[in-house]
């Protein structure tokens, strides 16, 4: 018997998946738990719409995240840090910080966990770091880092 797995289950198949199942356990075990729909035409049409609107939905989200990497790669941000005589900062400048000036200053709101530093900023200049927006897009923003005494 054909049917669609409306959840993972371990050692038969993935959701969304259809398998074929043996007469009893599809309908004991599958049917019972509400694991499970049998496949008829209707069934496998309601599926394929909603594969369909699931990928629209990525296909939306990654556009999204293409025009919002166009906007960031542009922008140069400046974070402002207490600084000693010789123009090193205490402490360093953090991806939480990062962060906070993105949003004060051009209202884009990215949690701090995507902003990747490859090191840690411990001195007044430019540097880059990486933003994962998206699997498939990285965008790369400019930070001005500028001493105030």
């Amino acid at each position: 018997m054909k049917v669609i797995l409306l959840e993972d289950i371990k050692g038969v198949g993935k959701k969304d998946q259809i398998i074929n199942a043996s007469d009893g356990y599809a309908r004991n075990f599958l049917f019972a738990k509400k694991k499970a729909l049998e496949a008829t035409p209707n069934n496998l049409k309601q599926l394929e719409n909603k594969k369909k609107a699931e990928e629209a939905k990525r296909q939306a989200e990654y556009e999204k995240a293409l025009e919002l990497c166009k906007n960031i790669e542009e922008k140069t941000v400046n974070v402002f840090v207490k600084t000693g005589d010789n123009g090193k900062i205490f402490g360093s400048v953090t991806n939480k910080e990062v962060g906070i000036a993105l949003n004060e200053q051009f209202s884009i709101d990215i949690d701090k966990k995507k902003i990747s530093l490859k090191e840690s900023i411990k001195n007044v200049g430019e540097t880059v770091a990486e933003i994962k927006l998206h699997p498939k897009v990285t965008a790369k923003l400019k930070i001005n880092v500028k001493g105030t005494e």
